[in-house]
C-alpha cells in the first residue's frame, strides 16, 4: 500500500490528469443542463435562470457538507505517509454515516423552506415555480452526491485518483444522455419533461454513481463499510477540521449567493448571463482542481513524512502547471468567444449582458490557478483554520464592499465579477505569503 510521494512531471500528472477528469465532470453536468434547458422552446430565459438559481444554492449545500472529502483525505494521507493506517480503519465508515444523516436532514428541513430560499435570491413569478420544481427533485440527490464525495475521500488519502474518474465519466455521460431524453423527450416514447427533466437526469446519475462508488471502496480499498463504535480517535480531528471547513465553505458560498441574488435583482437576461458566464468559470475552477487535488493529496503525506523540501518543490511544480493549463483554457475561451456563448443562448439581450463581462472570468484565470492549487496545499497540511478565516476575510472585506460600491455606481454584472476578481486575488495572495512563512526556511 506505501509508495513513496513522486512530485515530477510525470508522478504529479499521473494524480492530477484522472483528478482533473473526475473534477470536470461535475460543473459538465451543470454546463450540460445550462445549455440545454437555454436551448427550450419555452420560456429558454426563465428556465435559464432557474437553474442557475436552484444549482447555484445545491452547489452551496454540497461544497458545505461535501468538506468532509478534504477532512477525509488528508487525515488517510497523513497517515498512509506514517504507514499506520490501520489506527483508522474504521474512521471512513462513520464519517459516511454522520455525512448521510446530516444530509437527509438538510434534505427535509430545506424542502419545506424552498420558496422562501429562493425568493431571497431575489426570484419570483415563472422563474421561482421553475426554481421550486427543479429542486424539489434536484435535491434527492443531495445524500447520493455526499455520500460519492465522501468514497472520492477515502480514494484520494490513498493517493488514487484514478477510480474516482471511472465513476465521474460514467456519471457524466449517463447525465448528458438523459438529459437530452428526458428534456427534450422521445416521440411516442417520452414525453417532454423540460426543466424537471434535467433535474431527473441528475439524480439517477448520481444514484449510479452512488452504487458505483460503494463497490469500488468494498473492492479497492482496505476499508469496510461496517459501523463499528467507540468512536475511531481521529473522528474529533476529523469533525473540527470539517467543520472549519464548512465554515469556509459558507464563507463562500455567501459571496455565490450575492452575486445571484444581485444579478437576479437587475433582470431575467442579468441573471441568465450570469448564470452561463460562473457555469464557465465553475468548469475552469474544476478542472484546476484536478492539480489543487494533488496538492491536498500529496502534502498530507509528505506532512506525515515530515519531508518538507519535497513539500515546497510540489508547491512550485503545482503552481507552474496550474498556470500554464489556466492559460491555455483562456486563450480556447477567448477564441471561441462568442460561439461559447451562442451554446448557452439565443436570446439577444442575454448574450449581450455575457459578452460584457466573460473577458473578466478568463483573465482572472491565472489567479485562480493560484488560489486553488495552495487552498488543496493547505487541506491537505490540515490547516483549517488559515482556510475558514481567509475566506471570511475576502468575503467580508473584499467581495461584499467591492459588489456593494459597484452596485452603488450602477455596474451591475461588473460588479459581480469585480468583486469575484478581488476575492480570488485576497484568496492567492495571502496563501502564498503564508505558506512562505512557514515552509521556506524548512526547505533549506
Amino acid at each position: 500500500m506505501y509508495k513513496r510521494s513522486n512530485i515530477t512531471f510525470k508522478g504529479i500528472n499521473k494524480l492530477a490528469i484522472p483528478a482533473i477528469i473526475a473534477g470536470i465532470a461535475e460543473p459538465l453536468l451543470s454546463i450540460t443542463d445550462t445549455a440545454i434547458v437555454g436551448n427550450l422552446t419555452v420560456n429558454p430565459t426563465e428556465a435559464l435562470a432557474a437553474v442557475g438559481i436552484a444549482g447555484s444554492f445545491i452547489s452551496a449545500m454540497i461544497w458545505i457538507l461535501a468538506q468532509t472529502r478534504s477532512a477525509i483525505s488528508a487525515t488517510i494521507s497523513k497517515y498512509l505517509g506514517a504507514k499506520k493506517l490501520d489506527e483508522i480503519a474504521t474512521l471512513p465508515t462513520q464519517i459516511i454515516a454522520i455525512n448521510l444523516i446530516l444530509s437527509g436532514i438538510i434534505y427535509v428541513v430545506t424542502i419545506f423552506f424552498v420558496d422562501a430560499i429562493f425568493r431571497l435570491y431575489n426570484a419570483n413569478g415563472l422563474i421561482l415555480n421553475y426554481a421550486v420544481d427543479y429542486y424539489k427533485i434536484r435535491a434527492i440527490g443531495l445524500p447520493l452526491s455526499l455520500f460519492v464525495f465522501s468514497v472520492f475521500g477515502v480514494f484520494r488519502g490513498l493517493q488514487n485518483t484514478y477510480w474516482p474518474m471511472v465513476i465521474s465519466i460514467i456519471g457524466a455521460l449517463l447525465n448528458i444522455g438523459l438529459d437530452f431524453i428526458l428534456v427534450f423527450g422521445i416521440d411516442g416514447f417520452i414525453s417532454p419533461m423540460n426543466i424537471k427533466g434535467a433535474a431527473w437526469a441528475s439524480v439517477i446519475a448520481q444514484a449510479v454513481m452512488a452504487i458505483l462508488s460503494l463497490v469500488l471502496l468494498l473492492q479497492k480499498t482496505p476499508f469496510k463499510l461496517k459501523l463499528s463504535f467507540p468512536f475511531n480517535k481521529e473522528i474529533k480531528n476529523l469533525l473540527a477540521l470539517s467543520l472549519n471547513l464548512m465554515v469556509r465553505a459558507l464563507a463562500l458560498n455567501v459571496a455565490l449567493y450575492m452575486a445571484n441574488a444581485y444579478a437576479t435583482k437587475y433582470g431575467n437576461n442579468y441573471i441568465a448571463a450570469q448564470t452561463i458566464a460562473f457555469q464557465i468559470w465553475l468548469f475552469f475552477a474544476f478542472f484546476i482542481d484536478g492539480y489543487s487535488s494533488v496538492g491536498d493529496i500529496v502534502s498530507g503525506k509528505l506532512l506525515g513524512e515530515k519531508n518538507y523540501k519535497k513539500l515546497w518543490r510540489l508547491s512550485v511544480k503545482l503552481s507552474r502547471y496550474s498556470i500554464v493549463v489556466s492559460i491555455i483554457l483562456a486563450l480556447l475561451c477567448a477564441l471561441f468567444y462568442f460561439p461559447i456563448g451562442r451554446l448557452f443562448s439565443q436570446d439577444t439581450l442575454v448574450l449581450q449582458s455575457f459578452y460584457g463581462i466573460f473577458w473578466m472570468v478568463l483573465v482572472m484565470q491565472p489567479i485562480n490557478a493560484i488560489a486553488f492549487v495552495f487552498d488543496g496545499i493547505f487541506k491537505g497540511l490540515g490547516e483549517a483554520k488559515t482556510l475558514r478565516n481567509l475566506l471570511l476575510t475576502a468575503t467580508f472585506l473584499g467581495f461584499i464592499p467591492v459588489l456593494l460600491i459597484g452596485d452603488y455606481f450602477n455596474l451591475k454584472l461588473y460588479a459581480v465579477w469585480l468583486a469575484f476578481t478581488v476575492w480570488m486575488m485576497l484568496r492567492a495572495g495571502i496563501l502564498v505569503v503564508k505558506f512562505r512563512r512557514k515552509y521556506l526556511h524548512k526547505n533549506t
